[in-house]
């Protein structure tokens, strides 16, 4: 019994983690030219979301054109980017953010200047759970039995931005991202959503990948995979209070809806890696509305061989850290998939040399833009981007800064901006 249940575990994670791989070195750049049309339909709305009182920038902000299903988010600097249709120039944004009361802007409050708007902290106290005597199991268990409920039981045709960033220490070496059309099924439906690349871009200077390819295997899969409302095996099994502890966290709102914060953590018996991490849940409707949770690294070894695939004999690969963030956004009462995130630590230790090699990877897709399949259109299986895909295969160079038009980005940092000029420097150099 033991041994079944081992592997049990085993396979859950293995589907749940994408795969790092690390080949032989290479030293080219891609290259390419994209030509812009013309004319352009649609407004930019540059701005930065802050804390009211401390003026800190607020991460993974969503900001959505109101009454439509357009959106964006902020980067890690708090900066963003939103495209919007010129017929719409009168129209608002609802920006909201996890423990922030909602704020509504008109767009012509927007200048030349970047709009500066800071959001106000909700502060809440929630009175007892009422589905029973303060019993988070049956919390978590009441949140699955709504699912067919809470969630979009459509066909949808969503438009997705994907960024993946490898850095070694301080330093980029590797930078892909891609718009993708995401084909969701119900939530309700066994069958696995599919994913068609519509454009790409990458860099990547492999100088400083100690004579290594270090890249992902996945792609977008894997932000899609962390939607545990989607693909609850991922935490919610049926036995799932044997192997995990579920208590009670002080609650919080988004959207302005008050929210309870259930914490999980693995129970002690349990020697498999599996997690630890937070829900945020819907008080009156029982939606999840957010999922942040990690991996228990405790078990090197094991960890080891979940994510690595290839590596040289004289090199020993050790994730350190690996963490998974994915954000609901509701309409019409009806809770989607908005935002997925993957970070991992890497420590690469080299066999007769003192230092050792440390890389932070990064995955990320923001839903941009949605709509009801209503034709049931499907993706040939030739032309559906494989989970085995490795995003930075299927790109081509960064030669345009108007590359992606009028498709919604999440707006690159600094330090990214800063990388991106240095490989357009090369590029020209060997042109």
């Amino acid at each position: 019994m033991i041994i079944k249940k081992k592997i049990f575990y085993k396979k859950r994670i293995d589907h749940l983690l994408f795969v790092l791989l690390i080949f032989g070195f290479t030293t080219h750049i891609n290259a390419f030219t994209y030509f812009q049309e013309d004319t352009v339909n649609y407004n930019e709305y540059n701005g930065y979301i802050l804390d009211k009182e401390t003026n800190r920038p607020l991460i993974s902000v969503t900001i959505t054109v109101d009454n439509t299903n357009i959106s964006t988010i902020t980067n890690d600097e708090g900066e963003f980017l939103l495209k919007v249709p010129k017929d719409m120039a009168s129209g608002k944004i609802v920006i909201s953010h996890l423990g922030y009361l909602d704020k509504i802007i008109p767009l012509s409050d927007f200048g030349e200047k970047k709009l500066k708007i800071k959001l106000d902290v909700s502060i809440t106290e929630l009175g007892e759970v009422n589905i029973g005597p303060k019993d988070p199991e049956a919390l978590i268990r009441a949140v699955l039995k709504k699912k067919g409920t809470n969630y979009i039981n459509d066909n949808t045709i969503m438009t997705a931005f994907y960024r993946e960033t490898i850095k070694k220490r301080r330093t980029y070496v590797s930078l892909s991202e891609a718009v993708v059309d995401v084909y969701k099924n119900p939530y309700e439906s066994p069958k696995t959503d599919v994913i068609k690349l519509f454009k790409a871009r990458k860099s990547a200077d492999y100088k400083k990948l100690d004579t290594l390819t270090l890249k992902l295997q996945g792609g977008p899969t894997s932000t899609l995979y962390i939607d545990v409302m989607k693909n609850p095996e991922i935490l919610f099994t049926e036995n799932m209070t044997d192997t995990y502890i579920f208590t009670f966290d002080k609650s919080t709102k988004i959207n302005n809806k008050d929210i309870y914060v259930l914490k999980f953590k693995q129970r002690s018996h349990i020697k498999e890696p599996l997690y630890f991490g937070k829900l945020y849940i819907d008080s009156e409707t029982l939606a999840m509305t957010k999922a942040i949770y990690s991996l228990n690294m405790e078990d090197k070894e094991e960890v080891s061989r979940m994510f690595v695939r290839k590596k040289p004999r004289n090199a020993k690969v050790q994730p350190t850290q690996a963490s998974y963030n994915i954000d609901y956004r509701q309409k019409n009462g009806k809770w989607y998939y908005g935002y997925g995130r993957i970070d991992l630590t890497v420590k690469i230790n080299w066999k007769k040399k003192l230092f050792n090699s440390v890389y932070k990877l990064n995955v990320e897709m923001a839903i941009t833009d949605w709509k009801k399949n209503i034709d049931n259109q499907t993706i040939k299986p030739k032309d559906r981007l494989k989970s085995s895909v490795v995003i930075s295969d299927e790109a081509s160079g960064f030669s345009d800064p108007k590359f992606w038009g009028e498709y919604n980005v999440i707006e690159p940092e600094k330090s990214i901006e800063s990388a991106i000029r240095k490989i357009q420097r090369q590029l020209r150099k060997l042109n």
